[in-house]
């Protein structure tokens, strides 16, 4: 019978196929037979899922357009050296162990200098502004404003949330409610696991709702 790829796994083993060079033991060895340039890279692997901008239409996969350097720098450190173990993140990001430091610098700042992801264009969700803007004092959830930016702009190592889908960061709550899937982010860690299910779907489609319009 003959097999059929679905986009998903194209994006897989095109991914494998552009960081099968890098086969040294050290850094300096495994940049210089990399087959490709972080920018050529997104263009032809990143873009299948995330689009070429970032601005990914899925919310399967996360809008990179925008997002805080730092942030997607840690992020594809940690998908390298296999530090996330959520499911999704490995089930599509699991041939990024061979990226080198320069391929990470080079992605990073390629997405981070895309115009940022547009907005949904669903009414704002009055109970996940509250908690965006005050938090949830009685279960010791603070205001995710304080870390995220008042637009959602997100800060060094601290992501973009305005214009994220709004599936994606439900998902993302439920991870760091899990322990260990996600090495970084204490704080979201606590916060996370005090909202409930409802109040993480308000605050999500919230913060999806906010920054540049469509």
């Amino acid at each position: 019978m003959k097999r059929t790829f679905n986009r998903s796994q194209l994006a897989l083993a095109l991914c494998v196929a552009a960081l099968m060079g890098c086969t040294h033991t050290s850094e300096e060895a495994s940049q210089k037979t990399s087959p490709m340039a972080g920018v050529a890279m997104a263009d032809s692997v990143c873009s299948l899922c995330h689009g070429l901008t970032g601005e990914s239409i899925s919310p399967t996969f996360p809008k990179l357009a925008g997002q805080q350097n730092e942030y997607l720098k840690l992020q594809l450190t940690d998908f390298k050296g296999h530090a996330r173990v959520d499911k999704t993140g490995t089930q599509y990001m699991w041939g990024f162990t061979r990226l080198t430091e320069t391929q990470i610098t080079e992605l990073a700042d390629y997405f981070s200098s895309q115009s940022p992801m547009k907005a949904d264009a669903d009414t704002p969700d009055a109970r996940g502004e509250l908690i965006f803007r005050q938090g949830v004092p009685e279960s010791g959830v603070a205001r995710c404003s304080s870390c995220h930016g008042a637009d959602g702009q997100g800060s060094g190592p601290i992501p973009r949330v305005g214009g994220q889908h709004a599936a994606y960061m439900i998902r993302q709550i439920q991870v760091f409610q899990q322990a260990g899937q996600r090495p970084r982010g204490d704080l979201t860690k606590q916060n996370a696991h005090a909202l409930s299910e409802a109040d993480a779907e308000s605050v999500a489609h919230y913060m999806a709702a906010l920054g540049a319009k469509q």
